[in-house]
């Protein structure tokens, strides 16, 4: 990747494998700062392994990753971690059943993001620190849910309140795995305005997005990545990569594409 300037999160000649299975293989792919990602595969692709490279939580079997200038290997994780937002679907936070028990607001939730904590350290947490989690849950659209025990919050509710955590320590790199599964259509289309307005407020912000539907593709996203059987299929600007003969390969179907205020669709095109 010479004669580039270094990016946010840079892969080379990546091979990741466990116990006799390939999970990534050969993936070179470079993330700018300040670029918003979309990652789109079937099942099995290779996903959720790219997106645990970048967010510093799994070293490659093969060829160098480099995250935020820093080289996997040769830095300091703990470190690392903290310049890294990471909210998947799949993936509770840290002892969210405690949090639940002792009847946590949304507020609370939010600012152990600040310590990355699984409880929240109240000699930690200053007037600034109370104002921006108020600040934070109003940018993703639920400030009402402020006062609200995080245990009663709907799911879609729960996903705008993680990404409100993720963002308290002010992070370089957002990544986002499957933010939308089983969210009902409302909190999906509330979830991707929240996600858009992000992009749109905080333009040193690079962010990653793994999905599986097209329809999840937030209007801002600037470049996506295709992912079929553990390769990289095709990766580059959103214009030249969402097409009918990409997706059609990527998901092993043909596929007609449509574009409509600046979101995506797709649909099986019947013999």
């Amino acid at each position: 990747m010479g004669g580039l300037a270094p990016g946010a999160v840079e892969l080379d000649g990546v091979d990741v494998r466990v116990v006799g299975r390939t999970l990534l293989a050969g993936v070179d792919w470079r993330v700018g700062y300040g670029e918003h990602w979309v990652v789109l595969g079937p099942n099995g692709a290779g996903k959720t392994t790219l997106l645990s490279l970048a967010a510093a939580v799994r070293h490659p079997t093969d060829g160098v990753v480099t995250v935020l200038g820093q080289r996997l290997g040769r830095v300091d994780l703990r470190e690392l971690r903290n310049r890294i937002g990471l909210v998947a679907a799949s993936r509770r936070l840290v002892d969210e059943e405690l949090l639940e028990e002792e009847g946590a607001t949304a507020h609370t939730v939010v600012l152990t993001g600040y310590t990355g904590t699984s409880a929240p350290l109240w000699d930690r947490y200053g007037q600034a620190e109370h104002e921006r989690a108020h600040r934070l849950l109003a940018d993703m659209g639920c400030k009402d849910l402020a006062d609200r025990p995080f245990r009663v919050c709907s799911q879609g509710e729960r996903a705008r309140v993680r990404i409100a955590r993720a963002l308290m320590a002010d992070p370089v790199i957002l990544l986002l795995d499957e933010p939308f599964a089983g969210l009902d259509l409302p909190a999906r289309e509330d979830l991707i305005a929240a996600v858009e307005d992000l992009a749109l407020t905080r333009p040193v912000l690079t962010t990653i997005t793994v999905t599986h539907h097209l329809e999840e593709v937030p209007a801002t996203t600037t470049h996506v990545l295709l992912m079929r059987d553990s390769r990289v299929q095709v990766a580059g600007g959103v214009a030249e990569v969402l097409t009918g003969e990409h997706l059609s390969e990527c998901f092993g179907r043909p596929l007609r594409i449509d574009r409509h205020d600046g979101r995506w669709s797709a649909r099986a095109v019947r013999g």
